[in-house]
């Protein structure tokens, strides 16, 4: 009986939910190239060459999102609207067909937004938002996307296998460093990249955003509560900000301490990036507050920098022009210093 009604459950969200899951294809001009021959001046024969003759739209990549609000808000993964020059058409699940513009590209979560363009104005099926941060292990959801860029709105069901996880997303150009992302064993494939994970509420909790290549059964998403600030500043100033230091570091761990042979087994080392990128920021609210190379931040306002509970994990809870106590240690001198936060957008 159990397993019935989880089933009832789970057929209810997908036809309460597909209306407002999107495919969304991205198209190109790409030129045409037309063969010919000329004749070779020293061997006498014929040689093919190549030469543009104009361009032709061309399909060159697809993925998912889902409607947020009635009028055409669309969130999905950044790394499916990366591409530039290109063309966005959204489909909706009965058929219909728009074009749609890049609103707004998260700089630091793999995120994006973009809105149906649309003449006559009529309202949109939308999904429902859920809270990410109660979420439990072993928590059934349900993810659904556009399979491999073809099969629009499939289902696929898991649990929650992880949580607070951290991963290195890549494809083509693009490489980033996610961090407290939900870990799932509910199929994610490179075309659901930005559909909902969905809990038997029928509630969004997750944004899809990777797979594991070469493993099975290991997904991940970024949870909703991390979109929900993107929404609402690209609502009220038309695009996603967020709070900057200005540092280049590592985390200290105990690997780490014993590398650089450092005082303390915790903090964010500030330091320069493996191609000698600078340490500090030009002209970052870290270099007006006299932050260093080499310096390492204990605490962020009042919180304790660890592997856990790292710096890009505190900074986000604040805004920019925010004012924030940092407390450093440089050498064997620990001291304290006010920060003036700046921003960061795309």
């Amino acid at each position: 009986m159990k397993v019935e009604k989880e089933e009832e459950k789970i057929i209810k969200v997908v036809e309460e939910t597909s209306p407002a899951v999107v495919s969304i294809v991205i198209s190109k001009d790409v030129p045409i190239l037309e063969k010919y021959y000329e004749v070779d001046p020293f061997f006498g024969f014929p040689t093919p060459q190549y030469r543009q003759k104009g361009t032709e739209k061309q399909e060159i990549g697809g993925g998912t999102g889902f409607i947020i609000s009635q009028d055409g808000l669309i969130l999905t993964n950044k790394h499916v609207i990366l591409e530039e020059g290109a063309g966005y058409t959204v489909f909706t699940n009965d058929g219909r067909k728009f074009s749609a513009k890049v609103l707004a590209r998260d700089p630091f979560q793999d995120l994006a937004i973009i809105k149906i363009e649309q003449n006559k104005m009529e309202p949109f099926p939308i999904v429902k938002l859920g809270d990410s941060d109660n979420l439990k292990s072993g928590q059934t959801v349900i993810a659904i996307g556009n399979a491999l860029g073809e099969f629009r709105n499939t289902v696929s069901t898991g649990v929650v296998s992880g949580l607070g996880r951290k991963i290195t997303a890549s494809g083509g150009d693009f490489v980033e460093t996610l961090e407290d992302v939900i870990q799932t064993d509910a199929a994610i494939n490179k075309g659901n990249s930005g559909g909902p994970l969905l809990n038997l509420k029928g509630e969004v909790i997750g944004i899809n955003t990777a797979m594991v290549i070469g493993a099975q059964s290991i997904g991940f998403a970024v949870p909703i509560n991390k979109a929900k600030k993107a929404i609402e500043q690209v609502r009220e100033i038309g695009k996603i900000v967020y709070p900057f230091l200005g540092v280049r570091y590592i985390l200290v761990n105990e690997k780490v301490q014993a590398e650089y042979n450092l005082a303390i087994d915790h903090g964010a080392f500030i330091i320069r990036g493996e191609s000698g990128e600078s340490a500090i920021w030009p002209g970052s609210a870290a270099e007006k507050a006299g932050l260093k190379e080499k310096d390492i931040v204990l605490e962020f306002n009042g919180g304790k920098i660890t592997i856990d509970n790292s710096l890009a994990k505190l900074i986000t809870k604040y805004n920019p022009g925010d004012k924030v106590k940092l407390k450093i240690l440089r050498g064997e001198k620990e001291f304290e210093v006010e920060v003036v936060l700046d921003e960061k957008s795309e």
